[in-house]
């Protein structure tokens, strides 16, 4: 009798617990666990453990670049800004050592520093089409932060009808950054708008010096017969002004389509370059002043936040 008790209270109680375990997973159905973890979200509130908080991520752009080079023409030069017809890169607004121009890579970098981690590969009279080679040159540094000034070249040929084609630049621009991109996927790139060759020859027009040295060749499909106002070279010029304005709307658009690029929304083109801006010899050349706002917009684009638009 007492062993059949005991087996009666032992039956019981396993039908107790498998009451019980049936009960809790009917629960723990009900409320929706994933009591393995799965996919499914946990419980929030009080009392609940949490995980670890997820890290930040890094932002795609770093607003303070540890290298810079530059490529581009003779503005990345210093073209005309000491000297006439010869280049002056320490005043360049890119890489230049100049205290009074205190370049994008100065003021990135500090002095000491830019000396040893920025290059300049500009050269001046390039086009667009040089950029690739410019692009080859500089990944040999492995900079973090590329600077690119190039286009007007394309505009200032011989005649209007010598500019390069728009669909040329693209492909030329798509080009230099496919060759950046296959050897240093991210590194950052800046893009600076091509000035507004019109107002240049507007300012310096008045400069007798000025227009002696146009006459040399420089950029004569804007700056030729300066004094002309009739109604082909009126038309001339502003043949070539929509042209620089249809490079620059090409320069937005393909640094739009890689995610470590930015342009300057265009403020280079917007910039009203006075005589203190321009070169004392040519009248057409940044000056050293003129590097230095340069310098100031570059650096602006570079350190902002969020892109310029």
């Amino acid at each position: 009798m007492a062993r059949r008790t005991a087996q009666g209270t032992w039956n019981r109680g396993r039908r107790s617990r498998a009451a019980l375990a049936v009960l809790t997973a009917a629960v723990l159905g009900v409320a929706g666990c994933d009591a393995v973890g799965g996919d499914s979200a946990g419980p929030s509130g009080s009392g609940t453990r949490q995980g670890k908080p997820s890290p930040k991520p890094t932002p795609v752009w770093d607003t303070s670049p540890e290298s810079v080079a530059a490529v581009g023409d003779s503005i990345t030069r210093g073209f005309d800004a000491c000297t006439v017809l010869s280049d002056c890169p320490e005043v360049s607004w890119a890489t230049g050592s100049s205290a009074e121009v205190d370049s994008l890579a100065v003021r990135l970098l500090g002095k000491a520093d830019a000396a040893g981690r920025s290059w300049n590969h500009a050269v001046t009279g390039a086009r667009m089409a040089d950029l690739a080679g410019q692009m080859t040159r500089a990944v040999a540094h492995r900079p973090e932060l590329v600077a690119v000034m190039v286009g007007a070249n394309d505009a200032c040929r011989a005649t209007t009808s010598a500019m390069t084609p728009v669909a040329d630049f693209r492909t030329q621009f798509e080009d230099a950054m496919r060759t950046l991109r296959r050897a240093l996927p991210k590194a950052q790139v800046y893009v600076a708008s091509i000035p507004d060759l019109k107002r240049l020859w507007s300012e310096g027009r008045t400069n007798p010096l000025g227009k002696q040295v146009w006459k040399l060749g420089l950029c004569p499909s804007m700056l030729g017969d300066a004094d002309a106002l009739d109604a082909a070279a009126t038309e001339r010029r502003n043949t070539v002004e929509q042209r620089v304005e249809d490079y620059n709307e090409v320069l937005r658009g393909v640094c739009a389509k890689d995610r470590r690029c930015r342009t300057d929304g265009g403020a280079v083109h917007e910039f009203r370059f006075g005589t203190e801006q321009l070169s004392h010899w040519d009248w057409f050349h940044p000056s050293v002043n003129g590097q230095a706002r340069l310098a100031e917009i570059a650096y602006r684009a570079v350190t902002a936040k969020t892109p310029a638009t």
